[in-house]
């Protein structure tokens, strides 16, 4: 990506940003109130997982969700890595939402603004649709009008919209076979702020923080088969 590239992109997001109505200040102010918490939680965990190598990522919308075997497979290997780091998941509602809940508690202590964080990242990918288009093999504007739908499932995609929306780096530890961590940095600038989730590959996504440090929420109900 050009410097020129990165430059616009900063500029316009800038310009996005300071036209959201009046009506959102709560979800900015619930920001500035969790990031202190945040910062802390997440720089014990990047302290953590160092050592850890991150492959390059590449945004992509969601591939076929496994079988129960290939599933349940993936969960085992997955609870065995974070208990070999000390990582524990906040359980966040599997209803279709669960990639915006999760950003939604790491970003601002509350999975219920994930109506907030899917509307930022649907924003960034309509402003900056040259970013993000080569990644989606369909129709891009009908893309974007799946995902504007609540319960429409998030992909690769939208994370790397919401790192460059938020100006986050976000952190998945995953159930892939081959790769354990993966990195997503925004586009053209230094992250402010580190994002947890956890990847349950192509099932679901919950918010991750250092055992002990699990915030107390509401328990969600479920909805996956597995």
């Amino acid at each position: 990506m050009t410097e020129r590239c990165s430059n616009a992109s900063a500029s316009s997001t800038s310009s996005l940003n300071s036209s959201i109505p009046g009506t959102e200040d709560d979800q900015t102010i619930a920001s500035i109130l969790a990031e202190d918490e945040n910062s802390h939680v997440a720089a014990k965990l990047g302290k953590r997982l160092s050592h850890l190598n991150s492959i390059p990522h590449t945004p992509r919308v969601n591939g076929e969700i496994p079988d129960v075997n290939d599933a349940t497979v993936d969960h085992e290997r997955l609870s065995e890595r974070l208990a070999t780091y000390d990582l524990t998941e906040l359980q966040i509602a599997g209803d279709g939402n669960c990639q915006f809940r999760a950003l939604a508690d790491q970003l601002f202590g509350d999975p219920d603004h994930h109506k907030y964080v899917r509307r930022q990242v649907v924003k960034q990918l309509k402003h900056f649709k040259k970013l993000y288009e080569g990644y989606v093999p369909m129709n891009y504007k009908s893309y974007l009008k799946q995902m504007k739908k609540s319960g429409e499932w998030g992909d690769h995609v939208t994370l790397q919209a919401a790192a460059d929306r938020f100006g986050a780096k976000i952190c998945l530890v995953t159930s892939f076979r081959d790769t354990s961590y993966v990195e997503i940095m925004p586009n053209g600038k230094n992250p402010t702020k580190e994002v947890w989730l956890s990847f349950w590959s192509e099932v679901h996504y919950n918010s991750l923080y250092a055992s002990g440090d699990v915030p107390t929420r509401a328990p969600r109900k479920k909805h996956w088969l597995f």
